[in-house]
């Protein structure tokens, strides 16, 4: 049986870092959307082909060659036992899509959800800046440079991320609230949902996130 694990949560909510610590924990693969595009487009897939054509006209790409995209993906014998998705399904009807595709498989859909209010989101994100040189990160109040603006490591200029900006946040997490958030509910009236507090340390977090699989898998 296919043990399919998905993280939701707010851009910011730690969803990367907790998706790392499990997928080690869990011994299963980490999928995202985002290496999706990338290792097709990279690799000039017939499915990356598809995508580049909506891509290159600044239009989404269809859920249902995402969705291609994710099974071919999992075919491999890595995912054999199950993997953990992060950043997919981000509305309902990639949601019905994905079960859908899964109905009928030997395969069980557990979900987390990271909560994290918005304040909150918007401080960690506004306050990220790394290091172009060497890629360092820092964050203005939970863990500054020595010196504003210069890296500590190799005493390059510090940037921001334009998607970082608090205009730019706002509207990430309007979309949010708007297109993903209904997740929660929708996966929560079908089982096999739990909700996380996302705004404590990475350590509690992830114990909280693991405690919740574990039991659900119970």
């Amino acid at each position: 049986m296919q043990h399919v694990v998905i993280l939701l949560g707010a851009p910011g909510a730690g969803k990367g870092t907790q998706a790392q610590r499990l997928t080690e924990a869990l011994s299963l693969p980490h999928i995202s959307t985002g290496d999706l595009f990338r290792e097709n487009l990279s690799q000039g897939t017939d499915l990356g082909s598809k995508a580049k054509v909506f891509m290159e006209r600044g239009d989404l790409v269809p859920d249902e060659l995402v969705i291609d995209m994710l099974f071919d993906r999992v075919s491999r014998e890595d995912c054999k036992s199950g993997y953990l998705l992060d950043g997919f399904p981000r509305t309902i009807a990639q949601a019905e899509s994905l079960g859908a595709r899964l109905d009928g498989a030997d395969a069980t859909i557990q979900v987390v959800d990271i909560q994290v209010p918005d304040a909150i989101i918007t401080k960690r994100i506004t306050g990220r800046w790394s290091c172009p040189d060497c890629n360092a990160v820092y964050h203005a109040t939970f863990s500054p440079p020595k010196t504003a603006g210069t890296c500590d490591a190799c005493s390059g200029t510090l940037t921001q991320r334009k998607d970082d900006t608090a205009q730019v946040v706002v509207q990430r997490l309007a979309n949010y609230h708007e297109l993903t958030a209904p997740l929660a509910a929708w996966y929560q009236e079908r089982g096999a949902f739990c909700s996380v507090d996302g705004n404590t340390d990475t350590d509690s977090v992830f114990e909280a996130c693991l405690a919740c699989v574990q039991l659900e898998a119970s």
